[in-house]
């Protein structure tokens, strides 16, 4: 599976919204059922997605997630019943306490795919795995995971609420050192099970400056993607998770170097040593843009 850069929540009660989303260039849309939806709107958001996703759709439009409802919240049941049916692209699963709550979704999924007719495993999984404090002390966890999950994402607010935090940015719009640290550590147990990380939302979605720069700094860090609030955060989320010509003709140089020296751990570029792992983050790049 090809990781989209940009990833679009639209709330899944508002269907114009959801249909103006796929002309929005997201390489993802995600139909939330979750946060933005209010409690009384709940069984109409399941039936306007349950509608979005098994109507026609205009031709390179793009894969269609679900925000499920956490699975503490006893709604996530429901929601599944409402949108497997339509075999959505994949699922977000909001707020886990570890990965075993993953592994309870995959069950979930896999009895309504058989139910269904659909492969089992061919709805993905997005888990959002900091939402709790539960969910930051259990990510290494997620080394052993079901096939079916395909990333890793975090967020902060959730955690503020629970941590009884009034704020989780500093006076400059910069994470507070609680969320830096769980960033990291979403990031880590990401590459530790193998997964891509995708950068959390920038929630001021006025402020296309500030939001270039975060997601500048995430593809610098190793980050895959970027979740999305709003549809002009699309195309500046694409341009900064794509390699730049510079980027990319440097990578196929040092490639190309490495291949001239069959064999070898390390090669000489232009005065510099060059060993295994540049030759990792060089094939990476050139993956990206591919």
């Amino acid at each position: 599976m090809a990781i989209p850069r940009s990833w679009l929540f639209v709330p899944g009660d508002r269907p114009a919204r959801l249909q103006k989303a796929l002309r929005s260039g997201a390489e993802a849309v995600i139909c939330d059922l979750e946060d933005a939806v209010l409690p009384t709107a709940k069984a109409d958001a399941r039936r306007e997605v349950a509608a979005f996703l098994a109507s026609e759709r205009p031709a390179g439009s793009p894969p269609l997630w679900v925000r499920i409802n956490g699975l503490a919240s006893n709604l996530a049941g429901d929601d599944l019943d409402a949108i497997v049916p339509a075999a959505p692209a994949g699922v977000v699963l909001p707020k886990p306490d570890s990965v075993a709550d993953v592994a309870r979704l995959d069950e979930m999924l896999a009895g309504r795919e058989v139910q269904q007719g659909l492969p089992v495993g061919s709805i993905q999984v997005l888990a959002v795995v900091t939402e709790t404090a539960h969910g930051v002390t259990a990510l290494p966890g997620y080394v052993e995971h079901p096939a079916r999950l395909v990333a890793l994402s975090w967020g902060a607010e959730d955690l503020s609420a629970e941590l009884g935090a009034v704020k989780n940015r500093d006076a400059h719009g910069d994470w507070l050192f609680t969320y830096r640290l769980v960033r990291s550590l979403c990031q880590l147990a990401a590459a530790a099970a193998g997964l891509p990380a995708i950068e959390t939302v920038f929630p001021d979605f006025r402020d296309l400056a500030g939001l270039q720069k975060t997601a500048a700094q995430a593809f610098a860090e190793g980050f895959s993607g970027m979740l999305a609030i709003h549809p002009d955060q699309v195309p500046v989320i694409n341009a900064a998770f794509s390699p730049s010509t510079e980027q990319l003709a440097e990578a196929r140089r040092v490639v190309a170097a490495f291949a001239a020296s069959s064999g070898a751990g390390a090669v000489q570029l232009d005065g510099r040593m060059l060993d295994r792992p540049h030759l990792q983050a060089a094939r990476r790049l050139l993956e990206m843009a591919r």
